[in-house]
């Protein structure tokens, strides 16, 4: 027998246990994402805005997953740990379509969310910029600033790439219905100090901008002033030189001037040509200089910005001179110019109808870079576990870990737990499932893959009748997480079609089957969680 007559027997469309990883998983998004599908009847009693009666939980989703997710109006912290295929990637989508949901119920309050779940790109250009080689752990010195200023670019390049056209990375926010002629004119018509703190951050964070010249359009769009020195001051510099020269011709010349009075009028033109070049090098000269340092200094100190220096360059050149001397550019190794970029990000935001962002870190062991190495890991979390930063003012920050993390994080000082203050970022030391989670979980995947006008069935009735719930259940919760317990489940139906013929019609697994597959895959399990062998 294969797995196809079998499934058909079944009236099974899909193999429910096939996916492994939650992103490519189409059963996973078939189920809804959103962890508020499912209803009940007392649920469905409640009275509008009574919040005293939850709605049910989709089974696809973590028990833990209200206290991971907090309150939506009111954006918190959470640091998650969990072991490879526990489900983080899934909590994460799950977050996202939570969000997707609130902002358009509440259109008024909405949710700005930052994935920061794909680091390779800023990894390469820290490692790049830190001029470490070999084996060495290049993020050694990896700071806070440099993880703020990745999510403010991220954040950011949501707002631009709504409002400008063209780049899609990163996936545009959704401001709002508008049509983009629309939506451009709505951005026109924001406050004269909001358009110009979306400016900034355009000139500072755009990676979509290698030359400047998108700072250039943005400018144009908000109608705000060109910086640099202008038309009209460059024109006049360049043409500064036609007073002196007019005055020594009209004096040697015209009035025909001699003696001490053609010497008089020859230092007067002398003089104004020198105010003249002194002009022309200061306005020239030193005010490249400055623009260069600047942008030299930005480059240097955005270690995990992936944009050239002459998009920094572009884009320096074209702001107000007032700015560059001003201390508002993260030009330095200080916080504090970051704090004040994120406030400007949350003025831009607050502007569309967002009053609050969630920032969900997903994926730290997957970069090229990373490769799963716990010190490496380390290296990157480690900075960001800072209370002040973790418990911003209507910013969440959801950090999904590894779980070789919290072994590190056990051995830390307590100097290290008295600074981030783990104790208020509702921390989850290991995302855990049960037995009877994980029947739920593939009870639920099963249903999903059978034809709504087929009679219900339950996973136990795919066993024989000397298999109970209960050695289901107890097997599932042998295997502790949902990847785990999908592989399971594909070996037992696996097992069992390669046991069998067709012409047996025996439709239903048999309990040493069970048996079989629970002990080879438990031992795999614990091998894989002593590291010697692979998933």
């Amino acid at each position: 027998m294969n797995l196809s007559q079998f499934f058909e027997h079944w009236s099974i469309a899909e193999n429910p246990f096939r996916g492994e990883e939650a992103r490519h998983d189409s059963i996973f998004a078939r189920m809804g994402i959103n962890p508020n599908l499912a209803r009940s009847s007392i649920a469905d009693q409640a009275m509008p805005g009574d919040q005293s009666l939850a709605k049910p939980l989709s089974p696809s989703t973590h028990s833990d997953f209200e206290k991971i997710m907090g309150e939506l109006e009111r954006p918190s912290t959470s640091i998650v740990f969990g072991e490879k295929g526990s489900g983080k990637t899934a909590i994460r989508l799950q977050i996202a379509g939570r969000i997707d949901r609130h902002n358009r119920e509440h259109p008024d309050r909405k949710l700005f969310m930052i994935p920061y779940d794909d680091l390779n790109a800023s990894l390469d250009k820290y490692k790049k910029q830190s001029g470490v080689k070999g084996d060495k752990n290049p993020f050694g010195d990896m700071r806070l600033v440099d993880h703020m200023d990745a999510m403010i670019s991220i954040g950011t390049g949501r707002v631009l790439n709504a409002i400008l056209p063209g780049p899609t990375n990163p996936p545009p926010a959704n401001l709002g219905d508008d049509s983009t002629i629309a939506l451009a004119k709505k951005t026109r018509k924001l406050p004269a100090t909001v358009r110009q703190d979306l400016l900034m951050l355009q000139a500072v964070y755009d990676t979509n901008d290698p030359t400047g010249q998108r700072t250039t359009l943005l400018r144009q769009l908000l109608r705000l002033q060109a910086g640099g020195l202008g038309v009209f001051v460059v024109l006049g510099l360049w043409i500064g030189w036609i007073p002196s020269v007019a005055l020594f011709l009209w004096a040697r010349i015209y009035a025909g001037f001699d003696g001490a009075l053609a010497t008089t009028t020859d230092i007067g033109s002398g003089i104004l040509f020198l105010l003249w070049g002194a002009l022309l090098v200061k306005a020239f000269l030193l005010d490249r200089l400055v623009v260069n340092r600047v942008a030299g200094k930005l480059s240097k100190q955005l270690r995990m910005i992936n944009r050239p220096m002459a998009g920094y360059l572009g884009s320096i050149r074209r702001m107000p001179r007032s700015v560059l001397n001003s201390g508002e550019l993260p030009t330095g190794d200080s916080d504090e110019q970051r704090y004040a970029m994120f406030a400007r990000l949350k003025r831009v935001i607050e502007a569309f109808g967002f009053t609050g962002i969630l920032i969900v870190i997903d994926r730290v062991d997957e970069p090229t870079l990373v490769n799963g190495d716990t010190d490496k890991m380390r290296s990157i979390i480690w900075p960001m576990l800072n209370n002040k930063f973790l418990q911003l003012e209507s910013v969440g920050i959801k950090m999904l870990l590894p779980i070789e993390l919290r072994h590190a994080l056990f051995k830390e000082s307590s100097a290290f737990f008295q600074e981030a203050r783990l104790d208020k970022q509702n921390m989850i030391e290991r995302l855990s499932w049960t037995g009877a989670m994980l029947y739920d979980l593939c009870n639920a995947r099963l249903g999903v893959c059978r034809p709504a006008s087929s009679d219900p069935i339950s996973l136990i009735d795919l066993f024989n009748q000397d298999v109970t719930r209960n050695d289901l259940v107890d097997a599932l919760g042998a295997m502790q997480q949902p990847r785990d317990a999908f592989k399971f489940m594909y070996r037992c139906l696996s097992e069992h079609c390669a046991s069998v013929t067709a012409e047996d019609g025996s439709w239903k697994i048999a309990r040493h089957t069970l048996d079989y597959v629970k002990r080879e895959e438990t031992e795999r399990v614990m091998q894989l969680q002593r590291g010697i062998r692979p998933a």
